[in-house]
């Protein structure tokens, strides 16, 4: 399957920056670069190896040249495992200027801390998240992708559960939860409680749709609101969850500063929670669809390079708005309903926001939403 970013990524070669493409560990990211590094004849190196972590010890320009080996790419792969990568990516972008270079990273936590100020300017940040419904809809026929709806809403879309058969992907998804999500979480943000890392993910996973109180999350976990704040913040950066901000300007009773969150697949959701009933026997296909939509977006708006600020909409008399985007000034407002697709905007949004678009997104309209 060729992803969406290939593209992306072979228009921004050669164009003086150095690419930095983040995303989850099993999402696909070496399977990618390496079809780049095969079409460019480059040079790939991943950052685990410690032959690659011995070789980029060395800070002189003689060891520099041996490590590109007269490249016209070189792929460092999973670069956060390579001590002072920042500075290091810094010196080859300056001094080898001929050369594209490519690191990608399976945590923001650690990475971008390392990055974000030795190669300011000189950089172009990109995403890859577990497969969209638009890229299985390029390798399949509508009807056939389409009627995956259902399994991706129950195992989520990371490639290597994707492919493989119906009977297999719950064993696929526990094994990547317990082999490489917990872990990674702890070892990138350094915790000493992976028994919270479960704990917490387990609260978040009963309220996708809904704000969060981390007042509640800390009294059910026994631990602190500091505390709480920190794992959900490593948690983000580690592209396990995401999260929406409430919208507020103009009423007094509208909500602020309060979060909803969500998953980045819903496979790994399911799996903290062990539940991959079908959805006719379940009472969460509306949170589950609520989190498929939104996390698709967000997906459509990454490769389409679509730059908007997205938000929900919450009064404290219950008034609300799934999803909201703001492009240019103006509000895009959607409610995602499974089985229904019209709806009334609430009219205190629309007194507030006049001009504001409204749309229910269900099963039956939302493909030109994702």
């Amino acid at each position: 399957m060729k992803r969406a970013l290939y593209s992306i990524i072979k228009t921004n070669l050669y164009k003086g920056k150095t690419i930095l493409l983040f995303g989850a560990r099993r999402v696909g990211k070496t399977h990618l670069i390496k079809q780049i590094v095969q079409e460019e004849e480059g040079q790939y190196y991943s950052g685990e190896w410690i032959e690659v972590r011995e070789l980029l010890s060395r800070t002189s320009l003689p060891g520099f040249r041996e490590f590109i080996k007269g490249k016209k790419l070189v792929v460092i792969d999973e670069a956060q495992s390579i001590p002072e990568i920042g500075l290091k990516l810094k010196v080859l972008h300056d001094e080898f200027p001929q050369v594209q270079f490519i690191a990608t990273g399976s945590s923001a936590f650690e990475l971008a801390q390392q990055i974000s100020e030795p190669l300011t300017g000189r950089s172009r940040y990109l995403r890859l998240y577990p497969i969209s419904f638009e890229e299985i809809r390029e390798e399949k026929s509508f009807i056939d992708a389409y009627s995956g709806i259902e399994s991706m809403l129950r195992f989520g879309s990371y490639p290597e559960v994707v492919l493989k058969p119906e009977n297999e992907r719950k064993e696929e998804l526990l094994n990547i939860v317990s082999s490489y999500l917990y872990k990674d979480v702890v070892a990138y943000g350094q915790l000493r409680r992976p028994d919270l890392v479960d704990e917490i993910l387990k609260l978040l996973a009963f309220q996708i749709g809904n704000e969060v109180s981390l007042n509640e999350i800390s009294n059910k976990t026994n631990t602190t609101i500091k505390t709480v704040m920190r794992y959900i913040d490593i948690l983000e950066k580690a592209f396990v969850i995401t999260s929406l901000r409430s919208f507020s300007r103009n009423l007094r009773n509208e909500i602020g500063k309060t979060k909803k969150y969500y998953f980045i697949d819903i496979g790994i959701r399911n799996a903290i929670i062990n539940n991959f009933n079908p959805l006719t026997t379940r009472n969460d296909v509306g949170q589950l669809w609520e989190n498929f939509c939104i996390l698709e977006r967000i997906k459509k708006n990454e490769y389409s390079r679509r730059f908007v600020n997205s938000y929900f909409w919450r009064t404290y008399d219950q008034k609300e708005i799934d999803y909201i985007e703001e492009i240019d000034g103006k509000l895009y407002a959607y409610e995602f309903k499974w089985n229904e697709d019209v709806g009334k905007p609430p009219k205190a949004f629309i007194e507030a926001y006049p001009g504001s678009d409204y749309k229910v997104i269900s099963k039956n309209n939302f493909i030109e939403f994702i």
